[in-house]
């Protein structure tokens, strides 16, 4: 039988009447619940704002404290103190159909992009980049340069500006730095959970106790929400499969958060993996003549100011004006590097220097920041080890073998014993001794390498991680080793890397080089010549008998006169030649700038220019009615390089009484000369004649100075002529729109408008996610110099035969801009370790 419910009429009215009364409460009350709740949640995030905001700002500060120690003269200055600032050349201009091109400047058009010399850019002065505009083109960066070049300083000068949220920064003025070096990450690694578990141990070890266990939370939510820059110092001071690991741990930050944004140093040598993953290697440029001098005048006032006060200070140079030591350092500054400097401008100041070549600055350096009373054979062969090993970052226990012959032992009394040796060992002395005056007995002392640590000259780092403080100390030292060893072979052997160069540059700079050369000259071939051109890095500190120089020079000077080939190439021998400071090179120029040859003539006179060989001021002249506008435009450049009056007077003349286009080339150029130039070009301005006003106009914007953009904004509203101040509309404009020259993201094929027009053309498509490759190599092929261009930057990534084979009949096409582009296209995939084959495989060359 069923079971019936009996229904009570009054217990169903009184819920009915109270669920109807709760759910009206409800309706009035949820504006209130939900109000109540939004409270809630916002003072939950601003606790949790709070709580970033305290980690985030103590992050900074110990950045930025990171950050001004990380340079050679630490110990003395901060680094905000003694900066120059860094720039980085621009890079050639992406040509893409259907955009105007970029303005660009005289002397950026003349001098060819040699971004491995930058020594020639300081002299002539190419369009370049702060490092603020070079990261505003949302392109991870390599800054490539020689050791010594300031590659560290620029990653510490950027971590700087960010942790200071330096307005110079742009849009990225919140950005949150992350400064590592390579030895800082414990790689490899590959748990894709915990991707950044690598930056996070390494910030660790900067971090306070208090924020350590909340620093984890705060790098992922930088890197979660885009606004994290990662600066990795140290990529081009390791060895290529040390360089994979890197790269391999890049890409895995790049996919799980592909809004990070990453500066690294790199080797011009080698850069392994980074061209793949988008990165733009920039060439950090080297000092000016006038930064130079800036320079000296800064370590001057500071060093009189703070260091000159301290006693031990007082006893060495008391009295000596800075004027007069910058006058006496000034005199022979050619073509040093920022650290050979400064290195050169201590010794001066201190008054420890072993003497006027920059070889003995170093040395100086190295006995200034050694322990005191080590052998110097203990740190060559250190040094001399780690560098034949292949381990720039090495592991103190095996470095503790193979300075073990070197280890210091002292004395110590009875009392000193019982601390040091053991039980066991004291037992038996007791055995033996008793009731004798016990005699000292012969111990270790505090390791070497641990006094190393504490001197300056080694880093240690966690996980057993151990580097000499900078890698120009480490191959001077090791390549002074090994003039006593013979280990030229196995050094050879070796996969090139900054520290096998850095060692054999040295070792040729103390011993006898001849196999050395005679091996890299073997090996040195098209289209890179890669060993030729840092052996000639050699010439500058080898003896002057040395064997090898002549086959040398012989070599370089083949390559100069080569027809056929790209300017970049060539005038990377024109580079080695001024770079070497031999008074044959400035012969050489002289003679060559008779040449019937204009490419030849061109290449001559920016190397006379660059060598300020008074001796071709004639010559010089005479290029200047040459047929050729090229060699024309260069022959003002170097007549202002040379910088004497006869020089400066003859360009005057031709801004005068030139046609247009090489008043306005003289113009430009004598912009360099911030004495006589400047005043030329406010003298200039005021002159009535239209050409004049308006290749003063283009002068004038080379100039860097609130000045010159005064005088440009006035010319440009009040002078009478429109060409003229259509001129200064132009340059002011290029002035504002000047982080256009940084790198930018290329276009994904499917998303590129010339590409799809191009494709249709051809009754193609270009499909997303599917390569395009063989579209781009028709559009090499086609007669459209800009689709030519164009397609360059995407063929770099797709190296297999076919492409390396267009691309190198596009590098000896009649066409000198093609050219120059094939063969920047070749360098970058050469770099990324393509190996890339003699140009005669392909009936070239």
């Amino acid at each position: 039988m069923p079971f019936l419910f009996a229904l009570d009429p009054i217990s169903f009215l009184i819920g009915f009447i109270s669920a109807t009364i709760f759910w009206f409460v409800v309706s009035r009350a949820r504006p209130l619940i939900e109000e109540l709740r939004e409270n809630m949640k916002a003072r939950r995030e601003e606790a949790q704002a709070r709580k970033t905001t305290s980690i985030e700002e103590n992050h900074r500060r110990a950045t930025l404290r990171r950050a001004q120690g990380m340079h050679l003269a630490a110990q003395l200055f901060a680094l905000d103190e003694i900066l120059q600032e860094p720039f980085l050349l621009a890079p050639p201009q992406r040509v893409e159909p259907g955009i105007p091109p970029k303005f660009e400047d005289i002397v950026t058009q003349t001098l060819p992009y040699l971004h491995t010399w930058p020594e020639i850019a300081a002299v002539y002065h190419p369009q370049t980049l702060t490092l603020p505009q070079a990261i505003s083109g949302n392109v991870n960066l390599a800054i490539i340069g020689q050791p010594g070049s300031g590659k560290t300083v620029a990653l510490a000068h950027l971590a700087s500006l960010a942790a200071n949220r330096s307005e110079q920064l742009g849009n990225l003025q919140n950005i949150v730095p992350f400064l590592v070096h390579v030895a800082d990450l414990n790689l490899p690694h590959t748990d894709t959970k915990n991707v950044l578990n690598p930056i996070i141990e390494a910030a660790s070890e900067h971090a306070s106790l208090f924020d350590f266990n909340k620093l984890s939370a705060f790098i992922n939510t930088a890197f979660r929400n885009g606004n994290s820059l990662l600066l990795v110092d140290g990529y081009d001071e390791i060895t290529p499969d040390e360089q994979a690991l890197v790269s391999d741990f890049f890409k895995l930050v790049l996919q799980n958060y592909p809004e990070t944004k990453i500066v690294t140093t790199g080797a011009p040598e080698y850069l392994d993996g980074l061209i793949p993953l988008g990165f733009a290697p920039l060439a950090i440029s080297a000092w000016s003549t006038n930064q130079n001098q800036k320079f000296l005048e800064q370590w001057g006032r500071l060093w009189s100011q703070t260091v000159a006060m301290e006693a031990w200070s007082q006893s060495n140079l008391q009295g000596i004006d800075p004027l007069l030591l910058n006058a006496w350092l000034g005199a022979d500054l050619t073509n040093l590097s920022p650290l050979e400097l400064t290195l050169t401008a201590w010794g001066a100041y201190a008054g420890d220097s072993l003497g006027p070549h920059v070889l003995e600055a170093i040395a100086t350096h190295i006995r200034r920041i050694a322990p005191e009373n080590t052998p110097v054979a203990a740190l060559e062969t250190l040094a001399m080890q780690a560098i034949l090993s292949a381990q720039p970052v090495f592991d103190p226990r095996k470095a503790k073998d193979w300075v073990k012959s070197f280890e210091v032992v002292e004395h110590v009394s009875d009392d000193e014993t019982g601390q040091t040796l053991s039980e066991e060992a004291q037992a038996e002395e007791s055995k033996t001794q008793k009731g004798k005056k016990v005699e000292k007995v012969a111990t270790p002392s505090t390791s070497l390498l641990d006094k190393m640590t504490s001197s300056g000259l080694l880093v240690l780092y966690p996980n057993n991680k151990m580097r000499f403080t900078h890698a120009v100390l480490a191959g001077y030292l090791a390549g002074h080793a090994l003039t006593t060893y013979n280990a030229e072979e196995k050094i050879l052997n070796q996969p090139d890397w900054s520290g096998k160069y850095l060692t054999m540059r040295y070792f040729a700079a103390h011993g006898d080089a001849s196999k050395l050369v005679q091996s890299l000259l073997e090996f040195s071939r098209l289209p890179m010549h890669r060993p030729l051109f840092a052996a000639a890095r050699w010439l500058r500190d080898a003896p002057k008998n040395a064997a090898w120089r002549g086959k040398m020079f012989g070599t370089l000077a083949a390559i100069l006169q080569t027809e056929g080939i790209p300017l970049s190439l060539r005038g990377q021998a024109m580079a080695a030649f001024v770079y070497s400071n031999d008074p044959s090179a400035a012969s050489l120029f002289r003679q060559l700038i008779n040449s019937p040859s204009f490419e030849l003539v061109h290449l001559a006179v920016l190397g006379a220019g660059a060598m300020r060989d008074v001796k071709s001021v004639k010559p010089l002249e005479m290029a200047l009615q040459a047929p050729s506008l090229s060699v024309r435009r260069a022959a003002c450049m170097a007549l202002v390089a040379i910088n004497i009056n006869e020089s400066l007077e003859i360009v005057a003349q031709t801004l005068l009484n030139g046609d247009e286009d090489i008043r306005r080339a003289a113009g430009e150029a004598i912009a360099i000369d911030t004495n006589e130039g400047h005043a030329m070009l406010r003298d200039g301005i005021t002159i009535n004649d239209i050409l004049l006003r308006r290749a003063v106009v283009y002068g004038l914007g080379r100039i860097q100075e609130d000045w010159a953009i005064e005088m440009l904004k006035k010319i440009q509203i009040e002078d009478e002529q429109w060409v003229v101040r259509n001129a200064a509309t132009e340059v002011l404009d290029s002035k504002l729109a000047v982080n256009s020259l940084a790198p930018t993201r290329l276009s994904v094929p499917h998303e590129s408008p010339w590409l799809i027009e191009f494709a249709a053309k051809k009754g193609l498509g270009v499909s997303p996610g599917t390569p395009a490759t063989d579209i781009f190599l028709l559009a090499l092929k086609e007669d459209d110099p800009d689709a030519r261009l164009a397609a360059l930057p995407y063929l770099k990534y797709h190296p297999n035969e076919g492409v390396i084979s267009q691309i190198y009949n596009a590098m000896y096409n009649d066409d000198p801009e093609l050219r120059e582009a094939a063969y920047l296209t070749l360098w970058e995939m050469g770099v990324s370790g393509v190996k890339l084959p003699h140009p005669s495989q392909y009936g070239l060359g």
